[in-house]
């Protein structure tokens, strides 16, 4: 009897198995082998590449994982973005499977396609084709971009046609189980005129479970189109995380992107903005908290390749015990980038002794009509507000959550939707323990 093969390993036979186990069209299937020659071209990061030489993936082990063919169950992982949201549509997946997926009528009559990457891939290749993987994310940055072009799977699309404007949100997570692996991609376009909010999350079923996530998001902003994202990644305290993330934002175009990073044990995370039509602005909010031994490294670049555009990237962490970030930020601007106004902050809170912060922001200008800041702080808790809140009743728990509330609270109020500032905050003030 021919043994039933359940999950495929990241060989060329594994791939081979990959590609002929799924229907799809020629185009993508292209696009996979393409991808796939490229991986196994490249050399995984070297530990003096200036890209990687603060962030150490020696331990991690490529052979310890698989890719899951198995129909999955729902999943048990927690959803903190959706809780008492009006939504225009959802997508679960687990281990990169579909799990299940909605879209309201009222948005699907006008156009509005949302569902599962799987899916829409399939039903709508000809939409979805000028876009995945063309645009925005460069399939052969490095390794991990190769990989996971080529055995991308699971995450969720939404098309948004010209000047339609959906006021609910849509919401995608992504699952894993203890162990599991996820190459999800999300890929969002709005089309000229149009207006969207996208929620999407990552959660792992076991909150100190393991896993891989290779993945990408692909955010196509057109002219005078409007997008509010926010990514909340939740992963589990043992899950290897990898992503590259890039949003293209055109003429009088705007983009809020909110990112918030509590899980995983490693990430390493490039998030890239191209500003590449006149007028176009983004805002970026970032949140960071870490603990026990994690090590978060998030490198941003803001491309100014248009005149009169505008960028504002604000980053926060909070740290404990022997937890560790890496923020690594650059504005560049284009010599036709005339009458640029960029800016770059990021601040670190340090709630233990052992925890450690690098800030390292930076500019590459080339033209000479610019208006271009950027700032970095790192430090720790004054003594004397906890003793001063003590003094009012409160223990010094309670002290120290007002206290990492108050740091973000200037993220939080750039966040324009009331959940995602009350979820994010919650789940802060869950974390916080007795400062050192």
């Amino acid at each position: 009897m021919m043994e039933t093969t359940t999950s495929l390993s990241f060989t060329a036979d594994g791939f081979e198995a990959f590609v002929s186990n799924r229907d799809e069209p020629q185009w993508l299937v292209d696009l996979r082998t393409v991808a796939w020659k490229k991986y196994s071209e490249l050399a995984w990061p070297a530990r003096n590449d200036e890209e990687w030489i603060r962030t150490d993936i020696r331990q991690f082990k490529l052979d310890r994982y698989s890719l899951s063919l198995e129909s999955p169950a729902e999943t048990s992982a927690t959803a903190l973005l959706r809780e008492g949201v009006e939504l225009g549509g959802g997508c679960t997946s687990l281990d990169s499977q579909k799990s299940n997926s909605f879209i309201s009528d009222k948005w699907s009559a006008k156009g509005v396609v949302f569902g599962s990457f799987d899916d829409i891939v399939r039903s709508h290749g000809d939409l979805i084709r000028p876009y995945l993987l063309r645009r925005a994310v460069n399939p052969n940055y490095d390794k991990f971009a190769a990989l996971h072009a080529a055995f991308m799977t699971g995450g969720s699309i939404l098309y948004v046609p010209r000047n339609v404007v959906v006021d609910e949100p849509f919401h995608g997570l992504s699952a894993l189980t203890d162990g599991g692996t996820d190459f999800g991609h999300t890929l969002v376009i709005l089309e000229d005129g149009a207006e969207a909010t996208m929620l999407s999350e990552t959660a792992s079923e076991n909150v100190a479970g393991g896993g891989l996530h290779c993945g990408a998001i692909e955010l196509i902003v057109s002219p005078n189109a409007h997008l509010r994202y926010v990514n909340l990644q939740n992963w589990g305290s043992n899950v290897w995380h990898f992503a590259h993330q890039k949003a293209v934002v055109n003429r009088d175009a705007s983009l809020q992107w909110t990112i918030a990073a509590m899980g995983a044990k490693l990430a390493k995370v490039n998030q890239h903005v191209g500003l590449i039509g006149e007028g176009a602005n983004c805002q970026v909010n970032g949140v960071m908290f870490t603990e026990d031994k994690q090590h978060l490294s998030y490198h941003t670049l803001q491309h100014h390749e248009a005149p009169n555009c505008q960028s504002d990237f604000l980053y926060k962490a909070g740290l404990q015990d022997k937890s560790r970030t890496v923020w690594r930020g650059m504005i560049k601007v284009d010599p036709i980038a005339q009458r640029t106004n960029g800016y770059q902050r990021n601040d670190n809170l340090l709630l233990s002794t052992a925890a450690r912060a690098d800030s390292i922001p930076g500019l590459e200008i080339e033209a000479d009509d610019v208006r271009c800041t950027h700032g970095s702080t790192s430090g720790r808790v004054d003594d004397e507000l906890i003793f001063y809140a003590r003094c009012r009743g409160y223990t010094r728990k309670e002290a120290i959550q007002m206290i990492v509330t108050g740091f973000f609270q200037k993220v939080f109020d750039r966040i324009t939707i009331d959940s995602v500032r009350d979820a994010l905050g919650l789940a802060i003030a869950r974390r916080v323990r007795e400062y050192e």
